[in-house]
C-alpha cells in the first residue's frame, strides 16, 4: 500500500486515519489496545485524538484518549516508529499563546512521547490574532514538541488568511487542513474551502466520513434511528438527502462483496486533495470493514455511479 505525504509536510501515512475520540469513552482500555493493534498490523499508521476527547463524558476532563494511546505506547515502545500521533489543541480553553504550550506538554506527557508529529489548531479561534496562534505553534516546532502542523475547522476565507499570515510572518506553514466531508455532504469541502487548501499546497484530511454511522447503511427508515443513541442525527439524511447514495453504495457492494463503509471510505479516499480519510471504531468488526478501504480501488465506472448519486443530491459535481 503506497503511503500520501501531507501535503508538503515530512509526514507520509496510509490513506485511512484512526480516529481516537471512542478510547476511554465508548472503547474501555483493552478495547482500545485491540483496535489500535489490528489498525498497524492492518497497514494503519496516523492515529488522531485531541486533548478534548473525551471532556463531554461525565467525570471525564479531556485526556482521556491520549492517556490511552500513551498507555499503548509504552506497553509496545516499538509501536512508536510505526504510528504518526496527531492530536489537537484549542477546544477547551481556545488558542491564545500563553494557553497553547502549557496544553502542549500536557499532550505530550499523556501520550509519553518526546514530539507530537501532527500538532493541529482544533478549531478556528478569531479571538486570538493568526500571526500569534501560528506564531506559538512555530515556537512549539522549533522547541523540537511538534513535527508538523495542521489547522481544523476553517473556513475558505480564514483558511488563506492563515496560510498568508504564515507567509508573511516566515512561520511554519499549515500542511493540512481538517473538515467535516462525506458523500452526502459534500458540500462542507467541495468549493472554495477544497480550492484554498489545495493552492496552499495542503493535504485534506476529513472527518465524519461515515456521516455518523449513516453510510453503513445501519439507518434505513426512520425506524432504524432508535438502533443507537446517536440515530437521531441521521434524521436528515433520511428525508431525500440520502437513499439515493445507499442505492448507489448498494449497487457496489454487490459488485465488489465490499461493505457500504468499505465502500464510503474507498470513495472519499479518491477524491482530489484528500490525503486520508479519519474513521472510528469500537469493535475489531467495525475496523476491519474501515482497514479493508485501504485496499479496496474503485472502478471509474463504480466511481461515477457514485459521484452521480451523491452530486445530484448535493448539486454538486466531481471535479
Amino acid at each position: 500500500m503506497d503511503k500520501r505525504r501531507i501535503g508538503e509536510s515530512s509526514l507520509a501515512i496510509a490513506p485511512l486515519a484512526l480516529g481516537g475520540n471512542v478510547f476511554g469513552w465508548t472503547a474501555d482500555e483493552p478495547a482500545s489496545f485491540a483496535i489500535l493493534d489490528a489498525f498497524v498490523d492492518a497497514g494503519g499508521t496516523m492515529i488522531d485524538t485531541a486533548d478534548v476527547y473525551s471532556a463531554w463524558v461525565p467525570g471525564n476532563q479531556g485526556g482521556e484518549s491520549e492517556t490511552v494511546i500513551g498507555r499503548w505506547l509504552k506497553r509496545d515502545p516499538a509501536k512508536r516508529d510505526k504510528v504518526v500521533i496527531a492530536t489537537k489543541v484549542g477546544f477547551m480553553a481556545g488558542l491564545a499563546p500563553d494557553s497553547t504550550a502549557p496544553a502542549c506538554d500536557a499532550s505530550l506527557q499523556r501520550l509519553g512521547i518526546e514530539a507530537i508529529d501532527l500538532y493541529y489548531q482544533h478549531k478556528d479561534d478569531e479571538s486570538v490574532p493568526l500571526a500569534d496562534s501560528l506564531g506559538a505553534f512555530d515556537a512549539l516546532v522549533k522547541a523540537g514538541k511538534v513535527r508538523e502542523i495542521g489547522l481544523s475547522q476553517f473556513t475558505a476565507p480564514r483558511l488563506r488568511e492563515a496560510m498568508e499570515t504564515a507567509a508573511a510572518q516566515g512561520l511554519r506553514k499549515p500542511c493540512c487542513l481538517q473538515t467535516w466531508y462525506n458523500m452526502v455532504e459534500r458540500a462542507k469541502l467541495e468549493g472554495d474551502l477544497r480550492d484554498v487548501a489545495i493552492q496552499n499546497g495542503m493535504g485534506i484530511l476529513p472527518f465524519y466520513s461515515l456521516a455518523n454511522g449513516f453510510l453503513t447503511g445501519k439507518y434505513r427508515d426512520k425506524a432504524d434511528l432508535d438502533k443507537s443513541p446517536r440515530g437521531l442525527r441521521n434524521v436528515e439524511y433520511l428525508e431525500g438527502r440520502g437513499q439515493r447514495v445507499l442505492e448507489a453504495l448498494d449497487g457496489v457492494s454487490a459488485d465488489t462483496g465490499a461493505s457500504l463503509a468499505t465502500i464510503a471510505l474507498a470513495w472519499t479516499m479518491a477524491q482530489p486533495g484528500i490525503t486520508a480519510a479519519l474513521a472510528s471504531a469500537t469493535s475489531l468488526a467495525q475496523l476491519g470493514e474501515l482497514t479493508a478501504a485501504m485496499q479496496l480501488e474503485l472502478t471509474a465506472e463504480q466511481l461515477g455511479q457514485l459521484d452521480a448519486a451523491s452530486a445530484e443530491l448535493e448539486g454538486t459535481e466531481r471535479s
